[in-house]
Order: C-alpha cells, then sequence, then structure tokens
C-alpha cells in the first residue's frame, strides 16, 4: 500500500457515505468520493476532508448505469494521476436508494431499481475497479441490518443486501490470493434522511427503534462512520469474509 491510502467510497455526498469519508480521512486516508445528482453536497464533503488535511476528489456516477462504468474508472485513474498515485486502497460499496412496499404490492420496476443499484452495480463497480485495487487493499460493502431481522415493506430491499452479503463472502474467498480483504458492515436504523427519513423524524418510530435497541437509541450516522473506518484500518487485517452489524444492538 501506498503510505497515504487512498479510498473510494460511493455515495459519499451525504448520510453514512459522508460520515465514512470523513472519518477515513480522519484515520489519514485520501478519499474518492462518488455523487449522482447532488455535486454541492459532494463538494462540501470534499471540503470537509480538505480541512482535515487530506487530498479529497467527487466524481459523478450512477451506480445503476453498469455501461457507465469503464468511463468512471477512467475518471478514477486521473484523479489518482494527479495525486502522484495510481492504486487504490480502499473500496466502499455504499450508494444506495430505498423502495418500501409489500411484497405483494412490490412492482417490477421497483425490484429492478433496488437490483441495479444495491446488488449489479456493486458486483460490476468493484469487477471493473479491480485492475485499480492494490495488493492488499480492503473492501466494505454496505448492507443492513433487514439482512437479519424483518420489518414489513422491505422484503426486496433486504433480498439485495442478503445477495450483497453472500457474495461478499465469495470476493473474501476468490480475492485473498492477492490479499485483498472483503467484509461487509449492516448499519440497524440510522437517523438520516433515507427513505424520506423516517427514521429520523418520525417520533413514533423513532421511539419504537430505541425500545427495541439493546443500546437506548436510534443509531447515528457518525456511529456508522466509525464503524467502517475500524474495519478498514490495519489493525483489521486478519478479518475477511465477515458480516459485521453495526445497529446498536436492534432486536438482540
Amino acid at each position: 500500500m501506498t503510505s497515504t491510502p487512498v479510498t473510494l467510497i460511493t455515495g459519499g455526498s451525504r448520510g453514512l457515505g459522508a460520515q465514512m469519508a470523513l472519518a477515513l480521512a480522519r484515520d489519514g486516508h485520501d478519499i474518492v468520493l462518488t455523487y449522482r445528482d447532488a455535486a454541492a453536497k459532494a463538494e462540501a464533503v470534499v471540503g470537509q476532508i480538505q480541512a482535515l488535511g487530506q487530498r479529497a476528489l467527487a466524481l459523478p456516477l450512477d451506480v445503476a448505469d453498469t455501461a457507465g462504468f469503464p468511463a468512471f474508472v477512467e475518471r478514477v485513474k486521473s484523479g489518482l494521476a494527479a495525486w502522484g498515485a495510481s492504486r487504490l486502497d480502499g473500496l466502499v460499496n455504499n450508494a444506495g436508494a430505498g423502495a418500501h412496499a409489500s411484497f405483494a404490492e412490490t412492482t417490477p420496476a421497483q425490484f429492478d431499481m433496488l437490483l441495479n443499484i444495491h446488488l449489479k452495480g456493486p458486483f460490476f463497480l468493484t469487477q471493473a475497479l479491480l485492475p485499480l485495487l492494490a495488493d492488499g487493499a480492503s473492501i466494505l460493502n454496505i448492507s443492513s441490518g433487514l439482512a437479519r431481522f424483518t420489518i414489513p415493506g422491505y422484503g426486496a430491499y433486504a433480498a439485495m443486501k442478503g445477495a450483497v452479503e453472500v457474495l461478499s463472502r465469495y470476493q473474501a474467498k476468490e480475492l485473498a490470493a492477492r490479499g485483498i480483504r472483503v467484509n461487509t458492515l449492516a448499519p440497524g436504523a440510522i437517523a438520516t434522511d433515507f427513505g424520506g427519513g423516517a427514521v429520523r423524524d418520525n417520533v413514533e418510530l423513532n421511539r419504537f427503534v430505541a425500545s427495541v435497541t439493546a443500546l437506548g437509541r436510534v443509531g447515528e450516522a457518525e456511529d456508522i462512520g466509525g464503524a467502517a473506518a475500524a474495519l478498514m484500518r490495519p489493525g483489521a487485517g486478519w478479518i475477511t469474509g465477515q458480516r459485521v452489524e453495526a445497529s446498536g444492538g436492534m432486536f438482540l
């Protein structure tokens, strides 16, 4: 690895992605983050990372559009070259979108949207970035507590995350020859704008989540940022192929 590790985080303009980017920057990582539409928010995160003394670059990316991946990889190469680097030491597949619908009411369009963003996108983006990943790099795929416990209305979303967890184990096995570690981080309910901000803004829902969480509160984006940074540290170098849930003990 380079003396200054470089990590790419998808969906880094807000919420969990932004907090993961900041936590990793505090650990000394330079950051490439992606955004789909929120360029101004992404640049604000870049500014925060630079204020921490690290380099940062924001690039547009639609993870659902696999046809755009080759051009994206070239933009990453150019960005790294401008820093005098040629490799990524970390990759966090975080970008996501939600859809709330019962099993009976889920539409093919909703299913395909979730499939493309949460499974097909990370699968083929990681594949496309393999030549840029350094030997000994770390990959972190973001799942969800919903892959373990069930809340009606999230079946399709959770199914994609369950598939991501299986994929992570296969990646960990197949990429191990290069010393690349692959783990899954599964957040519980977090107070962000994800899914319309229900966990954050709905007082009744917030109170319910706290009541079924061992640590007695709803999670914050910073909780997930810290967990991601911990899994990416050299001290976690013997952890691979694992699912780590950061939910404060939700539904134990």
